[in-house]
């Protein structure tokens, strides 16, 4: 039996990133779009690349939003429109804020192709607020060590973005959120904020019960909680979980491919822009991601 503190539960499967890597989606979802600010939530592999193999992501566009890169295992190189290179490495942070408009890749190094290696980690969304998505586009990183880390009885949470028991992260932030990678050991418990008003908890690996009224969730399900209901989350084994959530949006999102905006006029300009060749180019690239031919249509994300 569902909880009565689950709102929703969405079971993710596996999908083609590019050929030979998959990724799992956990949103947007036809059964829920989005969760505060996140829009967007991929976890990347884990994947065995063979030696001489490499994930590849050619420069593709973005709007209206903050791409953001945390790795469990692996490393990828960063490049983008505004002359960025930057590897990110397991516990680090990359994050871009579009905002009018940057292209950029994803790439596993050059070193890191001659021998085997794992991929594993997760890619999200995070949609702007109406008054901030025609800002200048920017990059940040920050290494693992600037990042808050709350350890006590079995459990570990390293706070990405955003304030999280009574922390906060260096990472700037458009919008009340929080984002964090929780690592459990079994038995472990860990209360769940009732200080925002949508919250969720991916599960990576391992198994997790929701107290105090039950129900068990393994890997790859995302767990949307109701509004305001005290939770406590249990691991019934070892258990690596993703915290997120915050305060809903002005309002609704379109989306479509790799473009987020509150207005459809404004996503079909982005459109055109990548088609006519108007984003900044990403240097030392000389491929990229054409608009696809028939992509789906643009949808009301509420």
């Amino acid at each position: 039996m569902t909880p009565t503190a689950v709102e929703l539960v969405i079971e993710t499967r596996a999908r083609d990133l590019v050929e030979g890597f998959k990724v799992r989606r956990a949103l947007p979802s036809a059964r829920r779009r989005m969760v505060g600010p996140f829009i967007f939530l991929d976890q990347m592999g884990p994947e065995i690349l063979r030696a001489g193999r490499g994930l590849d992501v050619a420069p593709h566009p973005h709007i209206g939003l903050a791409t953001v890169t945390y790795l469990f295992a692996g490393e990828l190189l960063h490049r983008d429109g505004l002359g960025t290179v930057r590897l990110i490495r397991p516990g680090e942070v990359n994050w871009m804020s579009a905002g009018r408009g940057i292209a950029h890749s994803e790439r596993t190094p050059d070193e890191m192709r001659r021998a085997e290696t794992e991929l594993f980690g997760i890619q999200s969304w995070v949609a702007f607020p109406t008054q901030y998505e025609e800002t200048e586009p920017t990059f940040a990183h920050h290494e693992a060590d600037e990042l808050p880390l709350i350890e006590d009885e079995g459990k570990r949470v390293r706070l990405i973005c955003g304030s999280l028991y009574g922390a906060r992260s260096p990472v700037r932030t458009f919008s009340e959120m929080f984002y964090a990678e929780v690592t459990l050991e079994g038995g472990a418990r860990l209360p769940v904020t009732v200080d925002y008003e949508e919250r969720a908890a991916y599960v990576v690996y391992g198994s997790i019960g929701v107290l105090p009224d039950g129900g068990t969730f393994e890997a790859g399900q995302l767990i949307i909680f109701r509004p305001k209901e005290e939770i406590i989350l249990h691991a019934l084994a070892p258990a690596r979980v993703m915290l997120l959530g915050g305060e809903p949006l002005d309002g609704a999102r379109h989306i479509w491919w790799n473009f987020v905006s509150s207005s459809s006029e404004r996503i079909e300009q982005a459109k055109e822009d990548w088609r006519e060749g108007r984003f900044a180019p990403v240097p030392e690239e000389t491929e990229f991601i054409p608009l696809p031919e028939s992509g789906p249509v643009v949808v009301r994300y509420p």
